[in-house]
C-alpha cells in the first residue's frame, strides 16, 4: 500500500513536544520540498496544527513490505528531528506510524474531526485543506495523494450533512469560552483581548460575542488583519507593540498567533497585575508553540490555560457526540472501500495497457511483412491467409502454453479460470 502517515498528536504528545515539531506556513514549502528529496518520497503533504503533527505520504512502489515502510519511516523521522533540532529518541517516544487501510482512515477521520480533541470540531477539515494547498503549491502532491484528498472533502461533506456531529458550536475556542463562564458571573462588563487574527481567535471572539462581551480589542503583528478582525464585532484593532497597555486592560486575554517564541512574559503580566490593582485576569494560550510562557501561571490573580488545559471542558461533549461520530465512522469505512478499489484499479489499467501494448505490436509487426508481401505481388488471398495464421498462432502461444502447464500440474482451479476468461466450455467427459 503506497499511502503512510507519520505522526504526533495531542493523544501522544505533550504541548511541549507538538510544538517543537510544528511548521511555520512561511516555510512549509521549503519544508516539503526538502523532506520529499532527503527522505526520498514519491508524494507528500503535511498537517500542522496546534493539536497535530501528521506526514501524510507515499512511497516508491519498490517500498510495501513491513520492513521497508519501517525504515522510510525511521528515515521521516530522522529528517524531522534535524529539522527541528531534536532528540531522535525523544520523537520515537511520542510519534505514530500508519500504513495501508489504517492511514487512509485515519486522515479521513482526521477530517471529519473524529481524531480532534474536541470530537467533530469543524477547524481541522479547513487545516486539511491547507495541507493540501501547500503541497499543491509545493509540487509535492501527486496522483495517489490528490485523490486522498479530494475523496476526503467529499466525505467530511456527507459527514457534516448527513450526521449531528458539527450541529453544536464545539472547538477549542469554545471550550475556552465555556471555561471562562465558570469564572465570570456575566460576560457584559468584561474586557476581552485577542491576540492574533486567524480561524480559532476569529472563533473565540464570536463565542464570547454570543455570551454577551461588546468591549473587545484585537492585536496582531498586521494591524489590517487585525482591522478586519474587528470590524466584524465592533472591536478595536492594535498592533503587538501596545501589548503592554492592552493586557493590563483586559479581563480575558485570548492568544493564538504564528509566533516562534512566547510574546507574553511573566515580567510583563506582573507589571499588568501591579496596574490592575489584582483584579483577575483569565489567559487562554490556544497556540503551538505557546505564546505565553508557562511561568505566567504563577503569579497570582491570573488564571492561564494552554489547550491541554481543556480536557476537562471537552469531555463533557464527548456522550452527544458518540453516536454521530459512529455514523460518521461508517460513513468513513464506506469511502475507504472505495479509494481501496480505486487503488486497486490503477494496477489493472497498468496491466491492460500493458496487455494491449503487447498485442499492437503483434499487429503492427505482422501488418507491416503481409503489406511487403503485397507490394512483391504476392497473391492476397495468400498474404491474407498466412497473416491470419500468423496471428492466431501468436495470439495462441500464452494461452495454450498456461493451459498446458495447469494441464500438468492437475490445477483444475487455473483451467476454470482460464476457460471463463476466454469463454471457453471445455468437454468435462475429455
Amino acid at each position: 500500500m503506497p499511502v503512510s502517515i507519520f505522526g504526533i498528536n495531542h493523544k501522544t504528545a505533550p504541548v511541549e513536544v507538538r510544538e517543537k515539531v510544528a511548521f511555520s506556513p512561511d516555510k512549509m514549502s521549503e519544508s516539503l520540498c526538502a523532506l520529499k528529496s532527503e527522505a526520498g518520497l514519491d508524494e507528500v503533504a503535511i498537517i500542522s496544527t496546534c493539536n497535530r503533527m501528521e506526514i501524510i505520504y507515499r512511497c516508491p512502489h519498490s517500498q510495501k513490505d513491513s520492513q521497508a515502510l519501517e525504515a522510510k519511516a525511521a528515515r521521516i523521522s530522522d529528517w524531522l528531528a534535524q529539522h527541528h533540532g531534536l532528540s531522535i529518541d525523544n520523537l520515537k517516544d511520542f510519534s505514530y506510524l500508519h500504513s495501508g487501510d489504517r492511514a487512509i482512515e485515519h486522515i479521513m477521520g482526521v477530517a471529519c474531526g473524529l481524531d480532534s480533541m474536541v470530537l467533530g470540531e469543524p477547524q481541522i477539515l479547513g487545516q486539511v485543506k491547507d495541507a493540501y494547498g501547500y503541497a499543491n503549491h509545493a509540487g509535492t502532491m501527486g496522483l495517489y495523494l490528490n485523490r486522498l484528498f479530494q475523496q476526503t472533502f467529499s466525505l467530511a461533506k456527507q459527514v457534516r450533512t448527513d450526521t449531528q456531529i458539527g450541529e453544536s458550536a464545539v472547538s477549542v475556542a469554545y471550550a475556552a469560552v465555556t471555561l471562562a463562564k465558570r469564572i465570570f458571573a456575566e460576560f457584559a462588563p468584561i474586557k476581552a483581548l485577542f491576540i492574533g487574527a486567524g480561524e480559532t481567535i476569529e472563533l473565540a471572539a464570536r463565542h464570547l460575542s454570543r455570551q454577551g462581551v461588546t468591549q473587545m480589542k484585537v492585536a496582531n503583528r498586521t494591524v489590517e488583519r487585525a482591522q478586519k478582525l474587528a470590524d466584524e464585532f465592533g472591536a478595536t484593532a492594535h498592533g503587538l507593540t501596545s501589548l503592554p497597555e492592552l493586557v493590563a486592560d483586559a479581563d480575558i486575554i485570548i492568544s493564538s498567533t504564528a509566533s516562534p517564541v512566547p510574546i507574553i512574559g511573566k515580567g510583563l503580566m506582573e507589571k499588568a497585575i501591579k496596574q490592575r490593582k489584582h483584579r483577575p485576569v483569565f489567559m487562554v494560550d490556544l497556540a503551538v508553540p505557546r505564546d505565553i510562557e508557562p511561568e505566567v501561571a504563577d503569579l497570582r490573580d491570573i488564571y492561564l490555560y494552554t489547550v491541554d488545559d481543556m480536557q476537562d471542558v471537552i469531555k463533557e461533549n464527548l456522550k452527544v457526540r458518540e453516536e454521530a461520530a459512529n455514523e460518521a465512522r461508517d460513513i468513513i469505512a464506506v469511502h475507504c472501500h472505495k479509494y481501496l478499489n480505486w487503488l486497486k484499479s490503477l494496477s489493472t489499467v497498468s496491466l491492460m495497457k500493458e496487455f494491449r501494448a503487447q498485442y499492437d505490436d503483434i499487429k503492427a509487426s505482422e501488418l507491416s511483412r503481409s503489406l511487403a508481401k503485397l507490394e512483391n505481388s504476392d497473391s492476397p488471398e495468400k498474404v491474407m491467409t498466412e497473416l491470419a495464421n500468423r496471428l492466431m498462432q501468436k495470439f495462441m502461444h500464452s494461452p495454450s502454453r498456461l493451459i498446458r502447464q495447469a494441464g500438468e500440474s492437475h490445477n483444475q482451479e487455473a483451467l476454470e479460470i482460464i476457460a471463463d476468461a476466454f469463454s471457453l466450455k471445455p468437454n468435462s467427459d475429455d
